[in-house]
């Protein structure tokens, strides 16, 4: 299910590269080190991806990509389950204590 989704390219994680994010329902990703440290999804890309530079652990991330999606909790689920059973069954890095 995960393999058909749409990515846009990976961008800086920047306010300016953030602000061209769609205000739309989607999953996002942010990595640093090349590294994933996050696995999102949110009713408003632009507002979440941006809420997150205050985090203090996204904060960190040097790029991040998305896919404007309806489904995106689905989607978010199905990612997240990909990614542990390539790791071991751990989660990204800023998802170990949620």
């Amino acid at each position: 299910m995960a393999d058909n989704i749409t990515w846009s390219d990976w961008l800086d994680y920047s306010k300016e590269q953030i602000s061209k994010t769609p205000q739309e329902s989607g999953v996002y990703m942010m990595h640093a080190a090349m590294k994933i440290l996050y696995i999102g999804n949110s009713d408003n890309l632009r507002q979440t991806i941006l809420e997150s530079l205050n985090d203090n652990c996204t904060k960190d991330a040097r790029r991040f990509r998305y896919s404007a999606i309806i489904n995106h909790e689905e989607i978010k689920t199905q990612l997240l389950k990909e990614y542990q059973e390539k790791h071991d069954g751990k989660l990204p890095k800023c998802m170990e204590s949620a």
